[in-house]
């Protein structure tokens, strides 16, 4: 009879290590450790029988089934009932019944199922495991969609069978053939070869999914767009388009992430017949492109530098092939700082309209456009002195070229009353230099351009004031805060030979109902002495959610005509 070795009872859990000295294959290998509710082992045979929260380790890899045995001279793991492999990777293997070696790296599984990644499900009438690296199944299927909860028997939205299927893990790549596409169920499609990447490769060379449709000005049109991995830090697009009314566009993309930042660029290109303004074709040829770009850089801790570039061949190009619906493009160039509390930046902008009603000699390039702004260290009371710095070159072929500096100081003392109300009291000084050049401030086109320097001087100071009452229960907190601002400066300011570049686009809502100068820019301001007055009502649970509700008004003492009508602030009173 043969020897026995059973554990078991009161055990229900052990560790066992076995080292197989007498199997120079097994020597050679990892030990194999088992963890069972009931472990048996045949000493002549060299048999090990487990049964019961089965857990067998090799290395990184664990086996767990309901039902193992282990032959030492043979090297083989037999399991059954509820089976999994876990791979050093994370993806996870699970079969009916298995056949493997003793470091899990090879073998036969039959009922074969897999998880690769978090979403990525294979299933297979069988498969064999080779060098701990390859999978090779049989009749499998292969779909990254969720099952449906309420019913798991159902076809996924779409799936992939194929008669054979090889995963390869060092390659990172997956490789069908004869090859079944299904929607709901359905076949739709054929292929006798089909490989794509495993789920754990976030970026590898090839081709992404193509994009099809039509248009009554293109036809019909098909993008295959090819990705290339160039390295961990660069990659690039290629994605021609075809289309059956206009040939073939060249598009794509590049981009890379250096030391100090990052940057990207796309473009597009072709030739095609050219057209007048009509859409009629002229017979000649002519080139149509675009080209969009980004970057953004670190100079230090400090400065940072970085562009924005938006350019195309013609008014009509971006919409007529879907690349964008933009009215206007903006190419930018910047450095700009932060140092605590202060801020500086130098910019240049170039525009090109692409309305037909955009005139490119009209359209303004600004080449530079410098902003500073300090805010000094408060003082024994809280006070704080700041001071706002702006200066813009702005130029034009045909039309008003303008030039200006404008300079703010202001002096603010926030204070907080014993009974909870809150007072904040600026006193500001601004001054405004402009050089205006074909500048016309008249209708009459008689009037000679009125050129030369211009500016104003204007002082002003507000006393804000808020009290915020609150209220807390078990699930919201609300508040109730009446809110009065007053304003007292000179009239005047906004002189006909000011330019107003920046300020033309007013809106009065609830974010600006309390600003002492509602409007965007610098070229106009808001002047005379006026009260804005308020209450705000808000209601704050406790999980984030909010809901606030704002009644408030304007007064004058006078109408001011720098408003326009109907923009609520024409009258005395919003």
């Amino acid at each position: 009879m043969p020897r026995l070795a059973v554990l078991g009872g009161l055990a229900a859990s052990l560790l066992i290590a076995l080292v197989g000295a007498n199997t120079p294959a097994f020597a050679e290998s990892a030990p194999v450790l088992f963890r069972a509710n009931d472990l048996t082992y045949d000493q002549e045979n060299g048999i090990v029988t487990a049964r019961g929260n089965i857990e067998v380790s090799v290395g990184e890899r664990i086996l767990v089934a309901d039902l193992v045995s282990f032959a030492q001279r043979t090297g083989v793991i037999t399991a059954s009932g509820n089976i999994a492999v876990v791979e050093p990777s994370g993806d996870v293997f699970f079969a009916d019944e298995v056949k493997l070696t003793e470091d899990l790296r090879e073998g036969v599984l039959s009922g074969f199922r897999a998880l690769l990644g978090e979403q990525v499900r294979i299933a297979a009438a069988g498969a064999e495991r080779h060098n701990g690296h390859m999978t090779t199944m049989a009749r499998a299927v292969f779909t990254a969609c969720k099952f449906c909860e309420e019913d798991r028997m159902r076809a996924p939205l779409w799936q992939i069978k194929a008669y054979e299927v090889v995963h390869n893990e060092n390659l990172k790549r997956i490789d069908y053939k004869d090859v079944v596409l299904e929607f709901f169920g359905i076949p739709v499609a054929y292929t006798p070869y089909f490989s794509h990447p495993d789920p754990r490769v976030k970026r590898k060379s090839g081709l992404l999914a193509p994009i099809y449709g039509s248009s009554s000005q293109l036809g019909l049109q098909l993008e295959v767009p090819y990705y290339f991995n160039i390295a961990p830090h660069r990659d690039a697009t290629i994605a021609p388009i075809l289309t059956s009314k206009e040939g073939i566009v060249g598009a794509g993309e590049y981009r890379e992430r250096t030391a100090n930042g990052e940057y990207s660029f796309s473009g597009s290109l072709t030739r095609v017949d050219e057209r007048n303004e009509f859409n009629v074709k002229t017979g000649d040829k002519e080139f149509r492109g675009h080209i969009f770009g980004t970057g953004r850089f670190d100079i230090n801790q400090i400065w940072s530098w970085g562009f924005d570039l938006q350019r195309t061949t013609d008014d009509t190009y971006l919409r007529r092939y879907d690349f964008s619906n933009a009215d206007t493009l903006t190419t930018n160039a910047f450095v700009e700082g932060f140092r605590g509390r202060n801020y500086a930046s130098v910019n240049a902008y170039l525009f090109q309209g692409l309305r037909s009603d955009d005139d490119p000699d009209a359209t303004p390039a600004i080449p530079a456009l410098l902003d500073y702004h300090f805010i000094g260290e408060p003082g024994r009371r809280g006070e704080t002195w700041r001071l706002t710095g702006n200066a813009l070159v702005l130029d034009r072929d045909t039309g008003t070229s303008s030039n200006h500096l404008s300079l703010e100081g202001g002096w603010h003392l926030p204070h907080l009353s014993p009974a909870g109300a809150r007072y904040n009291l600026s006193a500001t000084l601004r001054g405004d230099l402009y050089y205006t050049d074909d500048a016309t401030t008249s209708a009459d086109p008689a009037v000679s351009p009125d050129d030369g320097f211009t500016g104003r001087l204007f002082p002003q100071i507000s006393l804000d004031w808020r009290y915020p009452l609150v209220a807390h229960t078990q699930r919201f907190s609300q508040i109730i805060e009446p809110i009065v601002v007053a304003i007292a400066s000179p009239y005047g300011g906004n002189q006909a030979d000011i330019p107003n570049e920046d300020s033309l686009a007013f809106e009065f809502d609830d974010a600006n109902l309390f600003s002492s100068n509602r409007f965007p820019g610098l070229d106009r301001i808001e002047s005379g002495p006026r009260v804005n007055y308020g209450i705000k009502f808000g209601v704050y649970d406790r999980v984030g959610g909010f809901a606030s509700l704002l009644f408030g008004q304007s007064l004058r003492l006078k109408e001011d005509d720098t408003f326009a009508d109907k923009t609520g602030l024409e009258d005395n009173r919003s």
